[in-house]
């Protein structure tokens, strides 16, 4: 049975990774819960709760840039305040989208909030782009940050 959940951790520890990439998957939340899972199959022997205190914190910490990524991307390119309303509006509502929601969420909401406050559509495409720039930006974040949850989980497990 150990064998079984070992291999549901790795499983959701790769998807994780996968999913730092890929804006339908939920990545950091699988990661940390492939971790999570390895430990207490383990007994918490290798992996104690300081060490899942600190990946966890990671984690929320890369879900937190993600969300905020694409605002601070239209920011970036001086987005009237209705555009980085309409960014952040637009990233909550793509979440449940899927792919396409995820990905032109953000720049629709950034266009339409930049429009909505009078200025050009060329302006208004602008700040859009600058909202995908950070939106790649949180990606990068997400990935970078993946991997550092996967490094310190196995350097606690040989610490352990």
């Amino acid at each position: 049975m150990d064998m079984a959940l070992y291999l549901l951790a790795a499983a959701l520890i790769v998807g994780g990774l996968a999913g730092s990439i890929i804006p339908a998957l939920p990545g950091l939340p699988m990661i940390f819960g492939g971790i999570w899972l390895t430990a207490a199959v383990d007994g918490y022997r290798h992996l104690g709760l300081w060490w899942l205190l600190i990946i966890g914190g990671l984690g929320t910490a890369g879900v937190i840039i993600e969300f905020i990524a694409s605002t601070l991307g239209a920011k970036r390119v001086g987005a009237s305040r209705l555009a980085l309303w309409g960014a952040s509006l637009g990233t909550l509502a793509g979440m449940f989208l899927g792919i396409p929601g995820l990905i032109l969420g953000p720049f629709i909401g950034a266009l339409l909030g930049e429009l909505a406050s009078g200025t050009s559509v060329l302006r208004s495409a602008h700040v859009g782009v600058g909202t995908w720039i950070g939106l790649l930006f949180g990606t990068l974040m997400k990935l970078v940050i993946s991997f550092m949850m996967v490094g310190l989980f196995g350097l606690a497990w040989l610490l352990g």
